[in-house]
């Protein structure tokens, strides 16, 4: 790995500057932005992991109206969980935030924790999603890196360089976060990284993380989808009747589907009650 780049504080400053500057002028709103709240932002953060911005923008103001506190999701039952996570995708994100839900209820007496470390005890959250949280509920200098950012500090500061780790971009993060004003600072550098993408057709391809999507439609991701998606509009279905509604559905032959189900069983996505399938 090539070592870490060090920047003068001239050049911190004309970072910041031209970030700043780009932020003046195209920030984007969002409901989560602008009603700043440790449950919002815990919220918004988990459902922004693998799912694009305009459909989070929908499902968060829905969210907020069914459950609008820990309290409200910890008690929620899986069917209900999965029903409000519907669109989303990813499902295991949703039982992972009601899971995280009530451990802050029961750990944290309802408060969300400040310490990025404590953060990462709860379900789904990793360094990054606890660093983003930190930073925008708290308005804390932490240190963490996501997709936009990435974008931004290749385009920057690696023109040219193929194979760059995180590690070097963290190093680069760390040396220009605003120590003032952290949430809004973290904001510009995605909206810059959104513009990025946009107009340069930048992918991250130069950094050593990079990696393709894998193809949704014929895949088990599908059918797992197909499956949840159906229980969430028919409470309990025979095994027979679940099989034909996904066939019915997404053309995947019997053997990939009970693959999918048995795998959803185990994971306790969905469960059996007197033979019949249910979430």
């Amino acid at each position: 790995m090539q070592p870490n780049l060090i920047l003068t504080p001239e050049q911190v400053l004309n970072f910041r500057t031209k970030i700043y500057a780009f932020y003046t002028a195209n920030k984007r709103h969002f409901l989560w932005r602008e009603t700043i709240s440790d449950y919002n932002v815990f919220i918004s953060e988990v459902m922004l992991q693998q799912t694009q911005t305009a459909r989070v923008t929908i499902k968060f103001q829905q969210w907020l109206q069914k459950f609008p506190s820990f309290e409200s999701v910890a008690s929620a039952s899986n069917h209900e969980i999965l029903v409000a996570w519907q669109g989303l995708g990813y499902n295991r994100r949703g039982l992972a935030l009601q899971k995280a839900a009530s451990m802050i209820v029961r750990d944290f007496a309802g408060q969300l924790p400040r310490d990025p470390k404590l953060l990462q005890l709860l379900p789904g959250i990793g360094p990054n999603t606890a660093g983003s949280i930190c930073a925008f509920a708290f308005n804390m200098p932490v240190t963490f890196i996501e997709t936009n950012i990435r974008t931004v500090f290749l385009h920057e500061f690696f023109t040219g360089v193929t194979d760059v780790h995180d590690q070097q971009i963290l190093s680069l993060v760390a040396q220009t976060v605003d120590p003032l004003d952290a949430r809004n600072w973290y904001y510009a550098l995605m909206d810059y990284g959104v513009h990025l993408k946009k107009t340069l057709k930048a992918n991250n391809s130069a950094s050593k993380h990079y990696a393709r999507q894998l193809k949704f439609i014929g895949s088990r991701r599908e059918v797992r989808g197909s499956i949840i998606r159906i229980l969430t509009k028919t409470y309990r279905l025979s095994h027979d009747q679940l099989l034909e509604m996904v066939q019915l559905e997404i053309p995947h032959n019997q053997q990939n589907i009970e693959h999918v189900l048995q795998q959803l069983l185990r994971q306790e996505f969905v469960r059996v009650e007197s033979d019949m399938y249910c979430l």
